[in-house]
């Protein structure tokens, strides 16, 4: 194995105190970084989707250009542009499809902008991505939450039930826009169809996020689209579970209930006016070749991920999510995603995390308190599968044989004994489903005075922030919301697993913004 330093997350006082030359001199740049990473036996099973193994596009450099004669705008896409997005568009079924360049959060803002005016309420899955509720700020909307189940013996939030829709329409009768985030990061599927047929009878528009679904309907292997099951906006990173660039996506659009001139609007507020043809380029080739070789190459990849996760049935102290669990409450689940859960295994996600890291050189997309989450694309090899496939049966094997002691591997330092713990937080994932209560819109809260607090005494005050994990980006708590007693407890907790909390000012989690009384 190549052993290679890829940098650190933390500087000492030393380092801090380096003059500029020394820096320079010392570390490598991002793109020297980038080329070793690259050029090691560390494998990806994290996004993008094309795992470094397609070649779609040449050299960059000699097709990044701008808005010149022949090459059409995509803010007024009349020519080759317009027609890229109407293969798009045919290819998932819809009506109309935008290129994105900005990522998802560039169409869920979009979307949500759209189908919303000024200080009205959305109802929307508290599970949502930080950018819906930056569209929450940008448009001083208030919101009604959908609070998902929540396994509580692995952490994962379970899918939104169409009951909970339409009570909480007929509740709030005022509420037209419903945001729901479908699969969730771990793969989790709400019956679209059902909640659809919910929204349009109460005279709705449903949103979806299906950011991590873009390959859904490419076999019927996976679930449904959500275009197929009746949303009218659709969202779609096609550089999470499919062969193209970092930052592309697709927002698509069916129906007659958005407005398409109110849409174009707003994707050019929230699009570059530059946007790279380089990244457009990567979504083109992306779709001619799922247009081509896009059954064979699902054919092969499913054959591949079953076998894959046959493999992984057995496990008798880790255990692999299938969708099925009791406490989950999944319609339907996307088994492209590898999820692997450390519930009474003596091991942590993040050591496990950790482990597949250091010793056998994989690299997963997430690793929360009680799982860790591997993306599975058609881009993933055999071999990289199947360096999985052996690397956690062994694992797993070691945590059952050693696991009185509650330890595994003692010479690997990266696993301390006083990490070892049963006793990961319980309720984490109610806390990602329950956020406070609403004392202000996040858009008040903006605007209002501020101070910092001690994290430990900032119980029952009035949050001047989000608070998140990241990945996935979803916020224990936003602005203008009523801290719960126990969230600073548990966001201690957090930082004591080595998860990566985000959206303070403080950087250290050490202190929380409060609005001031």
């Amino acid at each position: 194995m190549v052993n290679i330093h890829f940098g650190c997350h933390r500087s000492d006082k030393r380092k801090k105190n380096m003059t500029e030359n020394e820096r320079k001199q010392k570390s490598p740049d991002l793109y020297e970084q980038l080329s070793a990473y690259g050029a090691s036996d560390f494998y990806p099973f994290h996004m993008p989707g094309h795992k470094r193994n397609f070649h779609l596009l040449g050299d960059p450099y000699a097709i990044d250009i701008t808005e010149i004669d022949g090459f059409d705008n995509l803010h007024h896409a009349e020519t080759v542009l317009l027609e890229a997005q109407r293969r798009a568009a045919q290819l998932y079924g819809a009506e109309e499809t935008f290129y994105l360049v900005n990522g998802s959060t560039c169409g869920i803002l979009s979307a949500v902008s759209a189908c919303t005016k000024r200080g009205e309420t959305i109802l929307m899955a508290r599970g949502c991505h930080k950018a819906a509720y930056h569209a929450l700020l940008l448009n001083d909307l208030h919101a009604r939450y959908l609070y998902p189940p929540a396994d509580m013996t692995r952490g994962i939030l379970g899918a939104i039930q169409p009951g909970q829709v339409r009570s909480a329409l007929e509740a709030h009768p005022e509420i037209h826009t419903v945001l729901i985030t479908s699969p969730t990061y771990d793969g989790v599927v709400s019956d679209v169809k059902a909640i659809a047929e919910i929204v349009h009878e109460k005279g709705g528009i449903l949103i979806v996020d299906e950011a991590h679904g873009a390959h859904f309907g490419m076999h019927p292997y996976f679930p449904q689209r959500a275009l197929a099951c009746g949303a009218d906006l659709v969202i779609n990173s096609v550089h999470k579970t499919l062969p193209a660039l970092t930052q592309t996506a697709l927002l698509h659009v069916q129906g007659p209930r958005v407005c398409r001139t109110r849409l174009r609007r707003y994707l050019s507020i929230y699009q570059s006016s530059s946007p790279s043809y380089v990244f457009m380029a990567g979504i083109d080739r992306c779709i001619g070749l799922l247009e081509q070789q896009g059954t064979e190459l699902f054919e092969g990849f499913v054959q591949r991920l079953e076998r894959l996760r046959t493999s992984l049935f057995d496990l008798k102290k880790l255990h692999l999510v299938d969708g099925n669990e009791d406490g989950l409450q999944a319609f339907d689940y996307d088994r492209s995603k590898i999820v692997i859960s450390t519930e009474g295994s003596g091991m942590t996600g993040a050591q496990l995390s950790d482990l597949l890291r250091i010793r056998y050189h994989l690299e997963m997309e997430m690793d929360a308190p009680q799982y860790v989450t591997a993306i599975t694309t058609i881009g993933d090899t055999k071999e990289g599968l199947a360096r999985l496939g052996r690397a956690l049966p062994e694992i797993d094997a070691e945590l059952t044989q050693n696991h009185k002691n509650s330890r595994l591997d003692q010479k690997n330092r990266f696993l301390k004994e006083e990490r070892m713990s049963e006793n990961t937080p319980p309720d984490l994932a109610v806390l990602m489903a329950n956020g406070g209560e609403e004392v202000l819109s996040i858009a008040q809260a903006e605007d209002a005075g501020k101070c910092a607090v001690r994290l430990e005494e900032s119980g029952g005050l009035v949050s001047g922030e989000f608070v998140y994990l990241y990945p996935p980006g979803i916020p224990f708590l936003a602005p203008g919301e009523r801290i719960p007693r126990r969230l600073p407890e548990q966001l201690a907790r957090c930082r004591e697993l080595g998860l990566q909390l985000q959206g303070m000012a403080d950087y250290t989690g050490e202190k929380i913004q409060v609005i001031e009384s």
